[in-house]
């Protein structure tokens, strides 16, 4: 594999070898746009032109507020060619938390993509140079049409030097108020130099970005490792064309959080029921044909890595799409840590674990479990936050993840729960959610799972319903839950006992506010709804409780 200093480099030098390749594939009314590398190379170096017309200071901060699609990956590109460092934006946040990601970032200009509802956002965006792109509906000052129509491309490029400024990604607010974490060309790169040695993909792979890159793992997994692999991008259109686009697509390498996969699987069993699944894969010949179907629908024919991420991914999930020919293989990185840490992949895959460490990864943990780490891509800090940076790193520099977690005696890692999600009932007693929820997720009724129990005696499970769930009878569904907790609980502790599930009224999304962007439960929000209702509802005598 080629090396390169920069992203940047990466791609120029794709352009130069292979310039009427496909790179980037936007669907966009049915129909389906291209993009080569000399196209896109082009429409970059216009945009990067206007933004050089803005005169702005060097190395600004721009601002990139679009869902994912080709214009995301040039409008990157151009901020890089234009010598400005990246600020993505969530695509699904309210005008407010916009603002104040541009205002704390002192963002000087902002790229303005395909959005579901920006006019509900623009509130949040001050009087700063504006680009908008038209082919998904913007306005906003001026238009990318217009610029790649009339501008003559930039000629000079910038060479990035590793200790460069790349980008300020801003967390996805789990534990409260975003902050910005300030990545460096250099990591970007001896990110996707780690990742390279474990996917092992095919010369022109195909890959699907759908997962926000606004995040550190989609920028890093997907957009900055296709740029250095020279990949072919699809992305899908819309939510309703999801499935379809991504079977059209068929790509190399996919990654996903457990939420994904728990929606494939409920897919698949309203198509397939669990019984008649069981009876098709005990048959030798019909085995393998439901294997390829399977996989061809779900877009995972030639997948050769398959990764999950984000939170943990229960163990029956796992062992139930290994069945149908799919192995995934878990893998642990943070934000801050650039993604490398932990993975599994072939040849060294433990189901239950995060993998062992990459082989440029220091890890120690506190008396308390916590997870310390260190490698050669660890951020430069929050930007603007200089104490909160001072904490959350040790005297000799590693890396406090929040994350408590315990090593088996080959190396592999489990994440034992988040050291801030765990709380005390009110015997005392200490409980960590995460494994409990783990545990509970076995029932395909449940969706999304919260484990609290401040207050209280005993545990409550918080769920919302899968759409398997939701056909269900009342009975159905107490009965189904009411057994889930009487095989589970015999495996807990006597104070990690769950008394009770409280089915939710409404979903969480990130609309509510009750999940991130990348689909993490919130647990301070929902805490902060429900916890006056904990004592009540530990009062009543049904096991199964509808809101």
């Amino acid at each position: 594999m080629e090396k390169f200093n920069s992203p940047l480099d990466a791609f120029l030098y794709w352009e130069i070898e292979t310039p009427n390749r496909i790179f980037l594939k936007q669907p966009i009314d049915g129909k389906t746009i291209t993009y080569t590398f000399k196209e896109a190379g082009e429409e970059a170096r216009k945009i990067a032109s206007a933004l050089k017309n803005y005169k702005l200071p060097e190395k600004s901060h721009i601002a990139l507020l679009s869902k994912n699609c080709a214009h995301w990956i040039m409008s990157d590109l151009a901020i890089m060619m234009s010598g400005h460092v990246s600020t993505p934006i969530y695509p699904t946040l309210n005008a407010a938390s916009v603002n104040q990601i541009l205002e704390h970032s002192g963002s000087k200009a902002i790229i303005i993509g395909k959005l579901d509802d920006f006019e509900s956002q623009k509130p949040g965006i001050p009087d700063i140079p504006k680009i908008s792109i038209g082919l998904y509906g913007q306005t906003e000052g001026e238009l990318w049409e217009d610029i790649t129509l009339n501008k003559t491309p930039i000629k000079e490029l910038p060479k990035p030097n590793p200790d460069d400024l790349h980008t300020i990604i801003y967390t996805s607010g789990t534990t409260g108020t975003p902050k910005g974490v300030m990545h460096t060309v250099g990591n970007f790169i001896v990110s996707v130099n780690k990742i390279t040695t474990i996917t092992s993909l095919p010369k022109q792979p195909r890959l699907f970005s759908y997962l926000p890159l606004a995040h550190v793992a989609e920028r890093v997994g997907i957009a900055t490792h296709g740029l250095v692999i020279g990949a072919a991008i699809s992305f899908p259109e819309s939510l309703e064309t999801f499935a379809s686009d991504l079977e059209k697509c068929q790509p190399h390498l996919f990654f996903a959080v457990p939420r994904i996969w728990s929606k494939f699987q409920e897919k698949i069993l309203e198509k397939l029921p669990q019984k008649k699944l069981n009876i098709l894969l005990k048959i030798p010949l019909i085995n393998g044909i439901i294997k390829n179907k399977l996989k061809q629908k779900l877009g995972l024919k030639n997948a050769l890595f398959i990764l999950s991420g984000a939170a943990p991914l229960s163990v029956n999930l796992m062992e139930w799409f290994n069945k149908i020919g799919v192995t995934i293989f878990q893998g642990y990185g943070m934000t801050e840590d650039c993604i490398i840490s932990h993975a599994n992949f072939y040849g060294q895959n433990k189901i239950g674990t995060v993998g062992k460490a990459f082989s440029n990864v220091k890890i120690k943990l506190t008396p308390e479990d916590e997870i310390c780490i260190k490698n050669n891509c660890l951020m430069k800090g929050y930007y603007k936050a200089p104490d909160i940076t001072a904490s959350v790193f040790t005297e000799d520099g590693y890396f406090k993840t929040g994350d408590k977690g315990e090593y088996d005696h080959d190396g592999y890692l489990t994440i034992t729960g988040r050291a801030k999600d765990e709380f005390k009932t009110d015997k005392g007693k200490y409980v960590s959610p995460a494994p409990i929820e783990l545990q509970l997720t076995k029932n395909t009724d449940i969706e999304q799972i919260c484990v609290v129990g401040m207050g209280i005696p005993q545990p409550i499970a918080l769920i919302t319903l899968s759409e398997l769930g939701r056909v269900k009878s009342k009975e159905g569904l107490s009965k189904s839950l009411a057994e889930t907790l009487m095989s589970t609980n015999p495996n807990l502790k006597k104070h990690e006992k769950v008394e009770k599930v409280i089915i939710m009224k409404e979903d969480w999304t990130v609309d509510n506010g009750l999940t991130t962007p990348t689909l993490k439960v919130k647990r301070s929000s929902i805490e902060k709804i429900h916890q006056p209702y904990y004592k009540d509802w530990f009062k009543m005598d049904e096991t199964v409780i509808f809101e």
